[in-house]
């Protein structure tokens, strides 16, 4: 099983990207996407949500039939409010206290390149990970879409 990390300069990208794999037959429980949440992306759909439990947002993201339409939104302490969809959700959700940074390296990243994740979430750049026995060809996806394209071994 390959992992793939790709970052993009903003969630709209991003989420052309996961889009693409799903088109290729990648499953939602093999993409994780990340960003930060910006509230005029949605202006008025976050009224009465409370930020810090998590609660999902669903359809009312983005144009609600992609991966973000599952998104939670959950606040990291240092980041602020972050989207997050996929398998890193979870793992987020239950780390929420422990940061970005402790979820990236919970799912296999060396801790450098989680800070430099985070630091990129935090500037307003979006994340998606791979988990995949097919991450070749997500890289290979990922690749036409992202300023950044990693494998990890």
């Amino acid at each position: 099983m390959g992992k793939v990390i790709a970052t993009f300069r903003n969630i709209d990208t991003a989420e052309r990207a996961a889009d693409e794999l799903r088109r290729a037959g990648f499953s939602e429980k093999e993409i994780s996407l990340v960003a930060k949440e910006h509230k005029d992306r949605h202006q008025g759909r976050m009224e009465g949500h409370n930020l810090t439990s998590g609660t999902t947002v669903g359809a009312g993201i983005g144009a609600g039939v992609g991966l973000l339409a599952s998104a939670g939104l959950l606040a990291i302490p240092g980041i602020g409010p972050i989207l997050a969809a996929g398998p890193l959700a979870a793992t987020l959700s239950g780390a929420a206290m422990g940061g970005l940074t402790g979820a990236f390296v919970d799912w296999g990243i060396p801790k450098k390149e989680s800070e430099h994740l985070q630091r990129e979430v935090q500037e307003g750049k979006a994340v998606i990970l791979v988990e995949s026995p097919r991450a070749d060809k997500a890289k290979d996806i990922l690749d036409r879409h992202a300023e950044e394209v990693k494998m990890l071994a």
